[in-house]
């Protein structure tokens, strides 16, 4: 097969090869100086402005529907949407490692070469249409994720927490990629337009293509958290530095889903009942373990672990519902929204730990946030609007956003999965406002504010404010992510 790469697919990736230029700059300057780190804030300059970068060419190219390299990546709504959340939680992320003591030193430059990296590998992921490409992009992701994690200061947590996300990960690529070859002997290509066109005929006379479909799903499910294959979260979101920990559960969770909801667009679901009903238990599994799980633990790292899985389960009711519809904007437009919202919440939630950790060493517990409200007003107030909001309390963010994915569930006779979803909803108060009674109620130490995190606290304040003034507007925004999805 002759395939022209011409000068308009070179500028559809535009933003990647944006990030790819910004990535070499500091560990280039480090080389030139031999092998001297720059002041941590001009790579930190650095980074952003190839983010920034990265943001405005996006809007400028997607959106349109447009493909690039023989239509193995596409340029629609779901790219442009995804695209920006994934920006936004990086951007969030890389301001948190420039405060962390754990991520803040003389591998600062190295650890923005694989952060920018790893976003390459996210905007590759969010607008792929072959399944090759979307290998290929959930590995640059994960392969710079890994390195991120090992390279933390902290000896003992930070490497078992690696090396499980690696073998892990490298078995769920595995499956995927089986699953894929499956699909490539039934179909005869990896591309997913061509696997929907097929999807009619063969879903219920193949029993080889719904294997592939089958290990393909379980492998996204690996991916996101889908219980029972969620067993590395917890561990990995524990050991890893708080940075990182924020960008796997916003940036990386919210691209990974975007690649779902693509590939659940082939309508599997609708010609396998049996598929239908394995994916709405899993569903169902993933926010009971992970709601009975978080109200165990006490260490405040691990609780919001345990949280973003019962959250992956809420996400996955919108996928289902996205692969059973007519109307798939709407359920999909659901799922990016609570993306979006969930990206907000969480990045706040962990930059406050990033704020109470002594060193890389230090664990929160939910504990340690007794008189927390009374030493740091501002802070505490701003970590209860985050709890809230992942409770999905009105008028916040996080509420809306379970709005639309039920809303959707319903309209489509999944009445049994919205259900569930509100009934663990209302399980989860009790460890969400666990923090916010002990921050409040307990008398805690008397200590020094911090001095410094000027990047974090920014973090926070933004996160915050975007909390509430989203939920106030989602209407509107919910209204332009479903216009750009039709």
């Amino acid at each position: 097969m002759n395939i022209q790469i011409g000068l308009p697919d070179i500028l559809l990736i535009s933003p990647m090869i944006a990030l790819f230029v910004a990535s070499l700059i500091p560990i280039t300057i480090k080389v030139l100086r031999g092998n001297v780190e720059q002041a941590p804030f001009a790579t930190l300059i650095q980074g952003l402005g190839g983010i920034l970068a990265a943001t405005v060419l996006l809007m400028m190219v997607a959106g349109s529907g447009s493909t690039a390299f023989a239509d193995a990546l596409v340029l629609d709504g779901l790219t442009k949407w995804m695209g920006f959340v994934a920006l936004a939680g990086a951007t969030g992320a890389v301001l948190l490692m420039y405060d962390n003591p754990s991520t803040n030193g003389d591998q600062f430059s190295e650890l923005m070469f694989l952060t920018l990296s790893s976003v390459i590998g996210m905007l590759i992921l969010v607008s792929a249409v072959d399944l090759l490409v979307v290998f290929i992009g959930l590995e640059t992701m994960s392969l710079a994720l890994y390195l991120m994690i090992a390279m933390s200061h902290e000896q003992k947590l930070s490497k078992e927490a690696a090396l499980k996300y690696f073998i892990l990960g490298s078995f769920a690529s595995a499956i995927f990629l089986y699953g894929v070859a499956f699909l490539f002997g039934t179909v005869g290509s990896t591309y997913i337009p061509d696997i929907i066109a097929s999807t009619g005929d063969l879903i219920s006379s193949s029993r080889l293509f719904v294997f592939g479909i089958t290990l393909v799903i379980i492998g996204f499910c690996f991916k996101v958290s889908i219980a029972p294959f969620h067993a590395w979260t917890p561990d990995v979101y524990q050991g890893a530095p708080t940075p990182h920990t924020a960008y796997m559960s916003t940036a990386i969770k919210a691209v990974s889903f975007a690649a779902f909801l693509r590939f659940i667009s082939t309508k599997s679901l609708v010609g396998s009942e049996n598929l239908l009903d394995f994916l709405q238990w899993l569903a169902v599994l993933t926010m009971i373990v992970g709601n009975v799980a978080a109200i165990l633990q006490n260490n405040f790292k691990r609780m919001l672990a345990f949280s973003s899985v019962a959250h992956s389960g809420y996400l996955m009711v919108g996928v289902i519902t996205t692969g059973i519809s007519d109307n798939m904007s709407f359920a999909a437009s659901g799922v990016i929204f609570y993306l979006a919202a969930y990206t907000m919440m969480t990045l706040g939630a962990f930059a406050i730990i990033a704020l109470i950790e002594k060193d890389e060493n230090s664990s929160v517990k939910v504990e340690d946030l007794a008189g927390y409200a009374k030493k740091r007003p501002l802070m505490a107030f701003c970590l209860s609007l985050f709890l809230l909001s992942l409770a999905g309390v009105p008028p916040l963010v996080g509420f809306f956003g379970k709005f639309y994915l039920f809303a959707a569930a319903i309209g489509e006779g999944l009445l049994w999965l919205a259900v569930w979803g509100v009934l663990n909803s209302v399980i989860s108060v009790y460890y969400y406002l666990r923090p916010i009674v002990v921050m409040y109620m307990k008398e805690g130490e008397e200590d020094e504010a911090p001095r410094g995190f000027g990047a974090t606290k920014t973090t926070i304040l933004v996160s915050a404010i975007l909390v509430v003034f989203l939920g106030l507007i989602s209407g509107p925004i919910f209204e332009a992510v479903e216009k750009a999805l039709s």
